[in-house]
């Protein structure tokens, strides 16, 4: 029997970055329990701490700094970074740093003189651009437009130029700036009318042209070349699925990343031509981030995770075409044990096809299920590792991951299908897949229950308002029970971003309303577990505290968890061995004990 406690304590590690030789692995791992940075050889070896904080880091080297490491770190999960250099054997000092703003996304011109970064210190709402001279400590800021802004892939070769990519007012839309560091001049790549995204630019080294990501005029991210001087663009590559796109500093390489149906393909193609030369053999079915080329472009690193795999580094080598695995990480779980899932499609209410991952482990009888919701919504449910799926396998439960409209990864049109008025339609995915379930010989769909987290908590809450008699009970994790309060109280700098997801509050309060869970709390008859972070800048406490609150009085079961040093999710693995097996035994004492399901539509004493 797999123990949850070994399934949360398998560690991961992911390349921070490479050296410009290739010859050290900046490694982000959680070995301490809390994302921490260490150092190792691309050629294996012992991994050498670096630092020893409370709080997650990441990080970065500084171009020609001789090892040393810029630090990225916020406090008890504030949001509000700050930036630090390291230097080998030495303690963080502070390079930017004022705890009352946000210092996000750095950035540094490729011969380390320059840094850029965002910053929200001039008014605590609009991002800025500020362009930092590290070793005279002199600061500019080239773009105040207001705005959610971010210096998206930095500097051009040359160090004249930063992209910047700044959201606009609709959903998933966003332009992207490249702004003279000079004369604050701005040029917009791909200007245009639809709502599309514009990925950064993957710089090719003589700066005369780029590569990137955008779904301007298509539904799905396609690859495209720009051209500095004429400011064109034309697309180079396509595909039904997303693409995105990195080239080497040298221009030796140009790595492809293939979004299809939630697994990741990897390629290497010419940067002249986009020619395929190899497709990248992964070490199994599953989820790339965080690639990384070395300076020359010979080594590329990518952390490679699965629903087997907790994830490590692994490197390939672009010449000689060998893949290996640089850190195992620990992990005390055996591998013959664990599941994978399939992929499945479910006919919503309205004929749409709705994407599904389905953990199934062969009972011979049927068993109850975990229905496991994403957050975002701009963001997609992929086959990575994930401990309580596997957990809730071998304790007899079966787990179905859908991806329910306005998912990212499926083009567009489908990302949009719940903007503002089409809210509750996604709500609605959730009843049409526990209809699905129920056809399934090996589900018990009557003891079916909610889970999820940010924006998947609040798809937990809104099942059990709005389709009260199809949930057993539920899991809410940092989670928004009024979009009214959520949108009132959030951080300032958010709000207008979720606007334009949800609705404003000048203008759609009264659909915020109804699409709320709390507007319809008496509806709510299933038991809840709330987990939520007492910092959470995004959804804010209260947000659980008053859901609680309601319930209590009507006498529903509820019980909440707070976590004083966390914020938006459990990042300290203390308070996940803390939190979740809690939530594990409160799911498996609704589920497992014998069940009445008129207990959630018999009316309340």
């Amino acid at each position: 029997m797999l123990a949850l406690g070994d399934l949360l304590e398998a560690r991961i590690a992911l390349p921070a970055d490479l050296s410009a030789d290739g010859e050290t692995v900046l490694v982000a791992t959680n070995l301490s329990g809390t994302m921490q940075l260490y150092r190792m050889a691309s050629a294996g070896g012992l991994l050498e701490r670096l630092t020893s904080l409370d709080e997650p880091v990441v990080g970065q080297f500084v171009p020609g700094g001789g090892g040393r490491v810029l630090l990225q770190m916020d406090a008890g999960g504030d949001e509000r970074a700050q930036l630090y250099l390291l230097d080998p054997g030495g303690e963080p000092e502070p390079l930017v740093h004022d705890p009352r703003f946000m210092h996000a996304s750095p950035r540094f011109s490729r011969d380390g003189r320059l840094l850029v970064y965002s910053t929200n210190r001039r008014n605590g709402v609009d991002f800025d651009i500020v362009v930092r001279e590290l070793d005279s400590g002199k600061e500019r800021s080239i773009y105040e437009l207001g705005g959610w802004c971010d210096p998206a892939a930095g500097f051009s070769p040359d160090g004249r130029v930063v992209a910047v990519s700044r959201l606009t007012e609709r959903p998933a839309d966003n332009l992207l700036l490249l702004v003279d560091v000079e004369t604050c001049e701005r040029v917009e790549v791909a200007p245009h009318d639809d709502v599309a995204y514009v990925g950064p630019p993957a710089w090719l080294p003589d700066g005369r042209t780029f590569l990137f990501a955008t779904s301007v005029g298509r539904d799905t991210a396609a690859i495209a070349r720009y051209d500095v001087a004429a400011g064109t663009w034309d697309v180079v590559l396509e595909s039904p699925w997303d693409l995105a796109v990195l080239v080497d500093q040298a221009g030796a390489n140009v790595l492809v990343h293939e979004n299809a149906d939630g697994y990741s393909r990897l390629e290497l193609r010419d940067p002249a031509t986009l020619e395929l030369r190899r497709e990248v053999e992964l070490p199994g079915r599953g989820v790339v981030s965080d690639a990384v080329f070395s300076g020359d472009g010979r080594l590329v690193a990518y952390h490679f995770t699965s629903a087997l795999e907790p994830g490590d580094i692994w490197l390939h080598d672009t010449v000689s075409g060998g893949t290996r695995r640089l850190t195992t990480s620990p992990s005390e779980v055996p591998r013959s044990h664990l599941v994978e899932p399939e992929l499945h499609r479910f006919e919503s209410f309205d004929g749409e096809s709705v994407p599904l991952f389905l953990y199934e482990a062969d009972d011979g009888y049927p068993v109850p299920v975990v229905i496991w919701i994403h957050g975002g919504p701009e963001s997609q449910l992929r086959p990575a590792w994930n401990a309580l799926h596997q957990y809730f396998i071998a304790r007899g439960f079966a787990v179905a991951a859908p991806n329910v409209r306005g998912s990212t990864g499926y083009g567009k049109r489908y990302e949009h299908l719940d903007d503002v008025e089409k809210r509750l339609d996604a709500v609605r995915d959730l009843a049409a897949l526990h209809d699905w379930l129920e056809t399934r010989r090996g589900i018990d769909a009557s003891r079916a229950v909610l889970f999820g987290g940010s924006y998947g908590g609040y798809m937990v809450l809104a099942g059990l308002a709005f389709h009260a008699d199809r949930w057993a009970a539920g899991v809410d994790i940092v989670g928004i029970s009024s979009l009214v309060t959520f949108l009132e109280n959030t951080s300032a700098y958010r709000r207008v971003y979720r606007e334009r997801e949800y609705g404003s509050l000048q203008f759609d309060r009264e659909l915020l309303e109804s699409v709320s869970p709390i507007s319809r709390v008496d509806e709510i008859r299933a038991p809840l577990f709330i987990i939520h972070g007492a910092n959470d800048p995004r959804v804010p406490l209260s947000e659980a505290e008053q859901l609680h609150r309601e319930l209590t009085a009507r006498g529903v079961p509820c019980e909440l968890l707070v976590y004083e040093d966390e914020g938006h999710g459990l990042q300290k693995l203390k308070n996940r061995l803390d939190a979740y097996p809690r939530a594990a035994a409160f799911l498996e004492d609704v589920l497992l004990r014998p069940f009445d399901r008129n207990e959630l539509t018999a009316p309340r004493p």
